[in-house]
């Protein structure tokens, strides 16, 4: 696994925690942002792994 693949990878839950705070917190429309990101690096991640 390369560093950017590890960075990705740690992005993408790091985001996960958060949206999940903020969901728990303020509810799902103030948490849409970070649940959004933390998707978006989990989809690069696995492009990145299938090319």
């Amino acid at each position: 696994m390369k560093l950017m693949d590890i960075v990705l990878l740690s992005l993408a839950a790091g985001f996960v925690i958060i949206g999940i705070y903020e969901v728990m917190t303020l509810g799902l429309g103030h948490a849409y942002w970070a649940i959004m990101l933390a998707f978006g690096f989990f989809f690069i991640y696995t492009y990145r792994k299938k090319k």
